[in-house]
């Protein structure tokens, strides 16, 4: 089958808009192999690993903000404080952090630790952010192990001082914001990989471990770690937010990778949620539980994740249509079909535009669908058949496919890239960004009625959707300095969000909750949905020290 010409001007090498983006702000991080083992036998090797520069993704979505502030009665209800400015900045109240605290935690972190205004700053106001909080946090230490982190939460508990925990700065909800003040505990200088099981296809890892460098990691091996969220994510953070990425649609979302965890409380105590064993009926899920809490209940220090085999071969594929109605139709017809496709991805005709000015390329700018099929090499063409097949059956046109790696690698880049060329055409704008997921029959009624709010607003807005499991992202670019341009962007996400609703959907795929999201919860889960989420918090978190202001709307009682 022979490559179309179209996919040999991909291959064509041009400067990226992404490498001045890259400069503004850079995560250099460093992954120490502490031990490979195989079921027979264990081989301690240690030795210092890379470091590279990631760009962390800190877009924000808009949305209103409640804030939980610290009190010795976690059932009280309180009175929402959202700042008159259309609820972008998330209120909250601070005392001075006793000097007592300070000197523990200097005596805990030694060196590593904080009062330096402008780190405080950077941790709690991300630069790229949509989110922000009145306060930042009074300090931020760095533990190296989980001793360390145990000591630096019991102390908080003592003197009832609020925690933040922080992972890559890459959520875009508002986690790591620090309203009421307080401790920020930043995971970065816990980056190990502790221990690789070749044979079990697992590996244990410390939260500041991010995946991008894992996957490095992993591939001489023949294994990877398939979630892939944005660039600079960590493990410990992807599992507070419960994440996904584009490859969900195969390999599920991170409640489905990570097989144990190990978690500090706030009281200082350690606690392991499961064991390495692949499935287990024995007690309460409590991995379950930690992950998607948001460090609500405690602060992740060990993750023992699921991997999986490299493919042997892949193939990648791209379609256009007319509407993205008809690309919606076709990644429905093509999950009903029964391929297994690990990739299905939707771009609507102003994100491909987006991509070519920031790429300098000349894609079609249409709706697009681009798969990617894995497996054997006869199975991936196969598969590939099918799917042109439903394509044309539905207004598709162009299907073109690539199999070298050098294409597959710049499709993929562009991708996932995807948000960062969208301010090529409004440099000095911020974004706003939609997650909602509705079931997948419901996905092209979800994006067709969406797009039609899109198009008709004044505001540039692009589409961008994991279309094989029914998650719908809309990036909404405005002017900061423009009230009615903050309005607008925040009308067309509550529109997206309660039509999402209103179709058994949710308010976030994947993005997760963290301030920006609370006050859909009631809609979407009922009030004693949000009740039993606040005994659990209550349960183990009495004084409410763990990043309070996060995830339960501060109006649930009890």
């Amino acid at each position: 089958m022979a490559m179309s010409s179209w996919f040999s001007r991909l291959r064509c090498s041009s400067k990226c808009f992404f490498n001045s983006l890259a400069l503004r702000t850079s995560v250099s991080r460093k992954l120490v192999r502490t031990q490979t083992t195989t079921n027979s036998e264990s081989t301690k090797n240690p030795f210092s690993f890379w470091s590279s520069s990631l760009l962390p993704i800190a877009l924000a979505v808009a949305a209103g903000s409640l804030a939980l502030h610290p009190q010795s009665d976690p059932s009280l209800c309180e009175a929402s404080s959202v700042n008159s400015r259309a609820e972008f900045v998330v209120k909250g109240s601070h005392k001075e952090v006793p000097r007592e605290l300070i000197d523990e935690l200097k005596a805990i972190c030694q060196d590593n630790m904080t009062l330096d205004y402008e780190e405080r700053y950077n941790h709690g106001k991300p630069q790229n952010s949509f989110h922000k909080a009145v306060n930042i946090p009074d300090v931020v230490v760095f533990p190296r192990s989980e001793e360390q982190v145990s000591k630096i939460v019991k102390s908080c508990d003592k003197h009832k001082v609020p925690i933040v925990p922080y992972g890559g700065a890459t959520s875009i909800e508002g986690h790591t914001l620090s309203p009421n003040g307080g401790v920020c505990i930043d995971m970065s200088l816990m980056n190990r990989v502790k221990a690789l099981h070749v044979e079990d296809m697992d590996v244990v890892v410390e939260p500041g471990v991010g995946w991008m460098e894992l996957n490095e990691y992993l591939e001489p091996y023949g294994l990877f770690f398939p979630l892939d969220p944005g660039p600079g994510a960590t493990i410990g953070g992807m599992c507070a937010t419960r994440c996904s990425g584009s490859l969900a649609v195969r390999y599920g979302t991170m409640r489905d990778n990570v097989i144990s965890l190990k978690v500090v409380l706030a009281n200082g105590d350690v606690v392991k949620t499961a064991s390495r064993a692949r499935k287990s009926a024995a007690g309460y899920d409590l991995t379950r539980l930690v992950i998607g809490s948001e460090g609500t209940l405690g602060v992740i220090t060990e993750v023992t994740l699921r991997l999986q085999k490299i493919p042997q071969y892949s193939v990648v594929a791209m379609c256009n249509f007319p509407t993205v109605k008809d690309a919606a139709d076709v990644a429905i017809a093509t999950m009903l079909s029964g391929i297994q496709v690990s990739r299905v991805e939707l771009l609507d005709e102003v994100q491909v535009r987006a991509i070519n000015i920031a790429n300098g390329k000349n894609l079609p700018e249409t709706p697009t669908l681009m798969f990617e099929f894995i497996g054997t090499e006869a199975y991936s063409r196969e598969q590939t058949l099918i799917v042109q097949k439903i394509a044309s059956e539905h207004n598709g046109s162009d299907f073109v496919f690539a199999e070298d790696p050098e294409t597959k690698r710049e499709l993929w880049k562009m991708r996932k890239e995807a948000l960062w060329a969208c301010f090529a055409m409004e440099p000095n704008f911020e974004a706003m960004i939609t997650d909602v997921c509705v079931p997948l029959s419901c996905l092209a009624e979800l994006i067709s009625r969406s797009k039609q709010e899109l198009d008709a607003s004044e505001l540039i807005c692009t589409v961008i959707a994991h279309a094989g499991d029914g998650n719908f992202h809309t990036l909404i670019l405005f002017d900061p300095y423009n009230e009615e341009h903050r309005r607008e962007a925040q009308r067309l996400n509550h529109i997206m969000v309660h039509t999402a609703l209103s179709m058994e959907g949710t308010c976030t795929g994947e993005h997760g909750v963290g301030t920006g999201k609370m006050k859909y919860l009631e809609q979407e889960l009922g009030m004693e949905a949000l009740k039993t989420m606040k005994r659990i918090k209550a349960a183990l978190d009495p004084n409410n020290t763990m990043n309070p202001g996060k995830l339960i709307p501060s109006h649930v009682c009890f």
